[in-house]
């Protein structure tokens, strides 16, 4: 007897809205197993699309096909297997080979015959002309829809579906006014920006705080000013605009700046991205100042250290960069090397060229004799320093 392996399937796309959800499949399929006297060893159930391969439900079926686990698979119709060409080609491959000897589904019919295997490959194809037609007929709608000045997708953070339509979010609207307009001033960052949401308790739709790349995305939105980008394209909007495109246009400017500003940085600080705050962790950025003194005529560069405040609230300020090489220069002062190390350090010199052996001995000597000195004390061990 043919042993067989049930796959139900169900996904949230178009085409399956109509289908059986998997409990009902797995009915029904126990049901016609009993009464077509079909011996089922494994039910395998998958809520996934079927429009592109890369299941992992179903590649498990067909590894059990090929281990030799079971020679049949038993599902509601075609389309649960393959709406793809490549799930459905590996279907018909493995009735080529031999190693799947039979299919059996409740609403459609299948021999093992070339005329079977052909009527397959149709069912296949149509799955596929199906969803790829459902597919075009809705980015055909999606045009015509933006043609007409109507927005398809969800609306933007500051508007509301409501009867298919976009309207203003009467509570939310004014605090994005709001932000554009101190955003353009140039003196406030992505960060202060998703701050004042925060602060006046203005979340997403989910009831959550504004994640910062939702910031980033709204304030280079056009869709405020009444211009919606759709797949690369823009198309006037009927919808209300809540600022105009001069505010917008200055908003882009500020965007571009700090853009820039973020790129230039690397090459100018010295220790972004090796030091963390040591409040919140946040990442440290940097400023550069120049000063001139007209007494003495001439121009002093200042460079101060600040934590990005990303994290959440802080309350550290500026720090120059004399007192962040002092903190630095404390912390490596109290690391000594523990006894128990300087045998492998000593390991790891010898393998080094004669020029690195030599400043690496002489290095790992000194240790050594402090540590003798300090009666085998040590101050501070290397893996501490990691975990401050």
């Amino acid at each position: 007897m043919i042993k067989y392996i049930a796959y139900c399937r169900k996904s949230t796309d178009e085409p399956d809205r109509q289908i059986l959800s998997i409990e009902a499949q797995v009915a029904e399929l126990e049901e016609f197993a009993a009464k077509e006297n079909l011996k089922i060893v494994s039910f395998i159930t998958e809520s996934k699309t079927a429009k592109e391969p890369g299941r992992e439900k179903f590649a498990q079926v067909l590894e059990m096909i090929e281990r030799g686990e079971a020679a049949g698979i038993i599902s509601w119709h075609p389309d649960r297997l393959a709406r793809n060409s490549i799930d459905g080609g590996k279907i018909i491959y493995l009735l080529d080979t031999g190693k799947l000897l039979d299919l059996k589904f409740p609403s459609f019919w299948f021999e093992n015959t070339p005329q079977g295997k052909f009527m397959l490959g149709m069912a296949f194809n149509q799955s596929k002309y199906y969803v790829d037609n459902l597919s075009e007929n809705v980015k055909r709608g999606n045009r015509q829809k933006l043609r007409r000045g109507e927005w398809p997708n969800q609306a933007p953070f500051g508007y509301l579906n409501i009867n298919k339509r976009i309207e203003v979010d009467k509570k939310r609207s004014k605090y994005v006014q709001k932000a554009f307009q101190l955003f353009a001033t140039g003196g406030y960052g992505y960060a202060d920006i998703r701050k004042f949401f925060n602060e006046n308790k203005i979340f997403n739709k989910s009831g959550h705080e504004l994640h910062l790349d939702k910031v980033k995305r709204f304030l280079t939105d056009p869709f405020y000013y009444g211009v919606m980008k759709f797949c690369g394209e823009l198309y006037e909007g009927k919808h209300p605009a809540l600022i105009s495109k001069k505010l917008f246009d200055k908003c882009q400017e500020v965007v571009k700046l700090k853009s820039r500003k973020v790129k230039n940085n690397k090459h100018f600080f010295d220790f972004l991205g090796l030091v963390r705050c040591g409040e919140c962790g946040g990442a440290i950025t940097a400023e550069k100042h120049t000063k001139y003194y007209k007494r003495t005529n001439r121009t002093v560069e200042y460079v101060y250290y600040r934590c990005s405040k990303k994290m959440g609230e802080c309350s550290q300020k500026y720090i120059d960069k004399e007192e962040i090489e002092k903190q630095l220069k404390e912390i490596v002062l109290r690391a000594s090397l523990p006894p128990f190390a300087a045998k492998k350090f000593l390991e790891w010199a010898n393998k080094d060229a004669n020029s690195e052996k030599e400043k690496s001995t002489e290095i790992i000597s000194t240790y050594q004799l402090q540590l003798k000195e300090s009666g085998g004390k040590q101050i501070v061990c290397l893996r501490d320093i990691s975990t401050r």
